[in-house]
């Protein structure tokens, strides 16, 4: 995978320097992980026009965007200043190495071994940003990865473990016929383990929660740091911390809508309508706070992101603002 982004690219004209490579990683950084106000936009749209080479390494390093994305909040802080001080120290010849040794300077050993975009490498399973994967395990479970995720999978012979990496992902259990004694289906997260209890159902990494709704049977929650284990029954949502467990109430859109292609919103509010589209879109879907709280229902395709911003932006009169072909804001029509 880094291999794609190597900054040992040959510097002719038409292809970025690595030094450019270099900066648009710095780039991504800021835009996924601050709060881009107006003079960093700016910042950012000057060095795109600055140099054509400059647009064809921000492409390739949102290729990756989705990964970068998925690190926590705090890694990513640690790898920007951790890479700011390798660069001062000396001169990279292979960008991504760098990154990776710096994210790791800054992690825990869950977020080193299972959040690091250079680690899914090592997994049994994955998807990119807009994609979407169907498996079909040993024991018969099948297994949907949505956007962006990441599993590994071990079949032992005391149990069947799924190790959900990032991203989310919808599992029918099979039964186990293969195997001479009846193995349990557990999940791993990094608030806890989740076992099926006969069931279909879905788990989310949400940033420090993992979500689970159950579609039929039960599965049965137990937080990391030793919370009381929980049923989720058949139609019910629940958030798992590492400390405990919570129902939640009707959410406002239809949790496994991306099993066809769709998200299903039901008043939903803009800014979370588009953090939700963005998921399965490279680069940055902002939001103008004149019009985040907007209300969205409808049905909204996931094939084509581009196309469903158009057609959200005719239906509620807004306006789609292109800073480049990654970085789109939608705002007020008059804006």
């Amino acid at each position: 995978m880094t291999e794609r982004l190597a900054s040992t690219l040959p510097s002719v004209a038409g292809a970025p320097t690595p030094s450019m490579v270099d900066e648009a990683i710095d780039w991504a950084l800021k835009t996924l992980y601050g709060v881009p106000d107006a003079p960093t936009r700016d910042a950012f749209e000057r060095w795109l026009a600055a140099d054509a080479r400059h647009g064809l390494a921000w492409e390739r390093v949102q290729s990756l965007a989705g990964e970068f994305r998925g690190l926590p909040p705090r890694l990513a802080h640690d790898t920007l200043q951790a890479r700011e001080a390798l660069r001062r120290r000396r001169r990279r010849a292979f960008t991504f190495k760098a990154l990776g040794l710096a994210a790791m300077l800054g992690a825990s050993s869950w977020v080193a071994r299972e959040h690091a975009p250079w680690q899914r490498l090592l997994t049994d399973a994955s998807t990119g940003t807009g994609e979407r994967r169907a498996l079909r395990l040993a024991d018969g479970s099948r297994v949907t990865l949505n956007t962006d995720s990441a599993i590994a999978v071990r079949l032992g012979a005391q149990e069947r473990l799924l190790t959900l990496l990032r991203g989310e992902i919808f599992i029918e259990t099979g039964r186990d016929a293969e195997s001479s004694r009846k193995r349990p289906f557990r999940v791993a997260t990094p608030q806890g383990r989740l076992e099926a209890l006969g069931t279909k159902f879905l788990v989310r990494l949400e940033p420090d929660a993992a979500r689970v709704g159950v579609r039929a049977g039960a599965v049965a929650l137990q937080p990391r740091d030793g919370g009381t284990s929980t049923v989720a029954g058949a139609g019910e949502q629940w958030l798992m911390d590492g400390h405990g467990s919570r129902r939640l109430g009707p959410a406002a859109f239809e949790p496994d809508g991306w099993l066809n292609g769709v998200i299903v919103a039901r008043r939903m509010s803009l800014a979370a309508f588009l953090a939700e589209l963005d998921r399965y879109r490279p680069g940055y879907l902002a939001v103008d706070p004149r019009v985040a709280d907007r209300p969205v229902t409808g049905v909204y395709q996931l094939q084509d992101i581009d196309g469903t911003l158009r057609f959200l932006a005719q239906a509620q009169g807004l306006r789609l603002i292109y800073r480049s072909r990654y970085w789109v804001t939608v705002a007020p029509a008059g804006a």
